[in-house]
């Protein structure tokens, strides 16, 4: 949702809007709203649009788009009505934002493009979200360097891509008695064929998959990945890892499909419960990499026939994960010797 986001700097000091954008390109913002003034800050494969008055000059010397101002069911109503075909109504709102913009959403159609305006990052999420599509642009108001971390919270950026996915043998299967394992519960509906990636070791996190399909005798539970012992490693919407007992409500964590394709989920809740575990070893490279996980019927590891509960696993069976750099520091991969055992 990255794309769909124009950063517009707000504050009154030069320098403040100057390391505003800096800070917006090296999290991956590449569309900006400026003053006149600060146009030679964008890069040049920016999309710049520039302040004028009431309205936004689109594209930096494009046409002018006016902001119009709603507060009202009337006002809503001469702005759809003014917006030509293939244009572009910029709303600005003043009181009501939610449920005008669901309306204005449901009125667009294909007839024009709808853009409106966040002054705060708080806001962002409604606007993209609103009746599941939202704005097809949110530009947001920011004001300091550290409102540009909470926009990159808020619309996750894009999901890693590429990962190196390998089939791999089971070379050990044994229970290792009672630990702290972790549920991830998620605030999404997952496929049974989705799962996160988890291990011991960040060289090689295992698929474990989704509670979508359930077992004889529990109820699916869609929204619930059973993940692992608390040590292990999880890999993130960002690309980096994070410890289980670390997650904590709203982070970002990846869910993917061994087919490669990829999304991000939001953390609802964790549920830490001391369970028995079993140790999963899998010769990777010619190194045994492992992860620890709930002996149940309903935790199952990916395998290229299908899902595996982990009280079936045996030896010589083959199971998927994705290869990743070992070397971390504070879960982002770092060029380092480094060996996990």
């Amino acid at each position: 949702m990255i794309e769909r986001v124009a950063i517009a700097p707000e504050a009154a000091d030069a320098s403040v809007r100057a390391a505003i954008v800096e800070r917006a390109h090296r999290r991956g913002f590449t569309r900006f709203v400026l003053d006149a003034a600060d146009r030679g800050l964008a890069a040049a494969d920016d999309e710049l649009s520039l302040q004028e008055g009431d309205g936004l000059r689109v594209g930096g010397d494009g046409p002018l788009v006016p902001r119009r101002e709603v507060g009202s069911v009337a006002e809503l109503d001469r702005a759809v009505a003014a917006t030509p075909d293939g244009g572009i109504l910029l709303l600005v709102w003043r009181g009501d934002r939610v449920i005008p913009l669901e309306n204005a959403v449901a009125r667009r159609g294909r007839r024009f493009r709808l853009w409106t305006v966040a002054r705060r990052p708080a806001e962002l999420a409604a606007a993209l979200g609103a009746l599941e599509h939202g704005a097809d642009r949110v530009v947001v108001q920011v004001r300091s360097v550290g409102e540009v971390d909470e926009l990159e919270s808020a619309v996750g950026g894009a999901v890693p891509s590429g990962l190196d996915w390998v089939t791999v043998p089971l070379q050990e299967v044994r229970p290792t008695g009672v630990g702290d394992r972790v549920l991830v519960d998620t605030t999404s509906l997952l496929a049974p064929e989705e799962g996160m990636l988890v291990g011991s070791a960040a060289a090689f996190l295992f698929h474990v998959a989704s509670e979508a399909a359930g077992s004889t005798f529990s109820r699916p539970r869609p929204f619930r990945v059973n993940a692992g012992s608390a040590h292990s490693y999880v890999l993130m919407a960002d690309g980096t890892t994070r410890y289980l007992a670390e997650l904590g409500p709203g982070d970002g964590v990846l869910a993917v499909r061994p087919d490669g394709s990829a999304r991000t989920v939001r953390v609802g809740r964790l549920k830490v419960e001391r369970r028995p575990l079993v140790l999963v070893g899998a010769t990777v490279d010619g190194v045994v990499r492992t992860v620890f996980l709930q002996e149940a019927e309903t935790v199952r590891l990916s395998g290229p026939t299908g899902r595996r509960p982990t009280t079936g696993l045996v030896p010589g069976e083959k199971v998927v994960g994705v290869r990743l750099p070992p070397g971390r520091h504070l879960g982002t991969a770092v060029e380092e010797t480094v060996e996990e055992r």
